[in-house]
C-alpha cells in the first residue's frame, strides 16, 4: 500500500520536472526574443550595438548558463520537508 503511494509520488515529481523543464526553455526563448526586439528598437532610436551587445548574451551561452543550473541544482539536490522552498 505504502509502495503504491511512493509511486504515485515519484510520478508527479517528473511530470513536475518536466514542466519545469519547458517552462524554463520557453522562458530562455522569450529572454532571447526580448533581445531581439530591444536590440531592433535599439536600432531604430539609435543607441550602439555595442552597448546593447554588452548587456546581453547569446542565445548558445543563455542555454550553457540554464544547463550549469540544473546540473547544480541535481547536485545540491536534497530531501526537503514539509514548507521548504524550492525556488527553480
Amino acid at each position: 500500500m505504502c509502495g503504491n503511494r511512493v509511486e504515485e509520488l515519484e510520478s508527479r515529481v517528473k511530470e513536475l520536472e518536466a514542466s519545469v523543464e519547458g517552462l524554463t526553455d520557453e522562458l530562455v526563448e522569450c529572454k532571447v526574443r526580448l533581445r531581439e526586439l530591444e536590440n531592433a528598437v535599439d536600432e531604430d532610436t539609435g543607441f550602439s550595438q555595442d552597448e546593447a551587445l554588452n548587456t546581453s548574451e547569446s542565445p548558445d551561452e543563455a542555454e550553457a548558463d540554464r544547463t550549469k543550473t540544473e546540473d547544480t541544482d541535481e547536485e545540491d539536490s536534497t530531501e526537503t520537508g514539509p514548507g521548504d522552498i524550492i525556488v527553480a
